[in-house]
């Protein structure tokens, strides 16, 4: 069977990462251009290693590469003011993009939220490593329950987070903000993160919270435990840290400056606690929130291609 030709863009961390997957774990897709602008990057050598076509001339070397009228799809693995351009540049080529960076040009998707929703999509944006972590579970207690306000917290190893990461510590935050009200479907949501310094680097760690009214307890565990078991379909790190958590909210705490929640309902607060441990593929286990990035966006990928096989028979 003929495999999808897919290019990467950007040989950081998060770019290797995937040419690393796209070449142990993907029966379904090729890379045919690993893509960068530093030349002595490790990305780009590793590619020339393996026997992966590079350039170091970015975007423009790409469209002058011998494969690229072949190339399908294009995942890219930079920052939100480079995809910007890389998408304005290859629009007109007709490539289809899978953005692994919080510019957000395209929908959000979180594979086990909502991807069949987005196949044709020319562009679909991967929200953030938090937002692939949380979202899920967010989604799953509202599929029990109205949920009138999430909060996410993802902590992850300072040593994990690359210039791409820290320049776009404020699209992080919106974007998943965004992504928790219009894929997890919160009323109201609130992102933080947090770059942990700690040695030896600890492992990628989410909670989630959400404010509910009164709902079935076990329902909610269920959904929870459901949707956990579906994201470890393709990043087996992730897991549950402890039971989920049920807490009644005092008559007179002030949640109304969370979110407008009916009034005299009483209210539970949901709280589940995940960690996300990596495959270390190509950086150390440590680094979840790279893996679960790279792998949703794999999974993504993968998902374009058979649709478009489907399409085409």
């Amino acid at each position: 069977m003929s495999r999808t030709k897919v290019a990467v863009i950007g040989s950081g961390n998060i770019g290797s990462d995937l040419m690393i997957k796209l070449l142990r774990l993907s029966p379904s897709l090729e890379i045919a251009a690993m893509v960068g602008i530093d030349p002595e990057s490790d990305g780009l050598a590793r590619a020339a290693r393996l026997g992966v076509p590079a350039t170091a001339e970015g975007v423009p070397g790409l469209i002058r590469m011998p494969a690229f009228d072949e190339i399908e799809l294009v995942l890219d693995a930079t920052s939100a003011g480079a995809h910007r351009g890389n998408a304005a540049a290859l629009r007109p080529h007709g490539k289809r993009m899978i953005d692994l960076t919080p510019a957000a040009i395209g929908p959000y998707v979180v594979p086990t939220v909502n991807l069949d929703a987005h196949l044709a999509e020319p562009n679909v944006n991967m929200v953030t490593c938090g937002g692939q972590a949380t979202i899920p579970i967010v989604a799953a207690v509202a599929a029990v329950t109205p949920v009138f306000y999430a909060e996410i917290v993802a902590s992850i190893a300072s040593r994990s987070a690359g210039p791409g990461t820290r320049a776009n510590i404020d699209e992080f935050t919106e974007t998943t903000r965004l992504a928790i009200e219009r894929v997890g479907g919160a009323a109201r949501g609130k992102a933080i993160i947090i770059l942990n310094p700690a040695e030896p680097p600890m492992i990628m760690r989410d909670t989630v919270l959400c404010l509910v009214g009164e709902a079935d307890q076990a329902a909610i565990t269920e959904s929870v435990r459901t949707a956990v078991t579906a994201v470890q379909a393709y990043v087996p790190g992730y897991r549950l840290k402890q039971k989920v958590q049920f807490t009644r909210v005092a008559v007179d705490e002030p949640v109304g400056t969370l979110a407008e929640v009916p009034p005299g309902e009483p209210l539970m607060r949901v709280s589940v606690f995940l960690e996300v441990e990596g495959a270390a593929h190509y950086l150390p286990s440590y680094a979840g929130n790279l893996d679960i990035m790279t792998s949703a966006a794999l999974r993504v990928a993968e998902r374009m291609a058979e649709r478009q096989l489907e399409v085409t028979r």
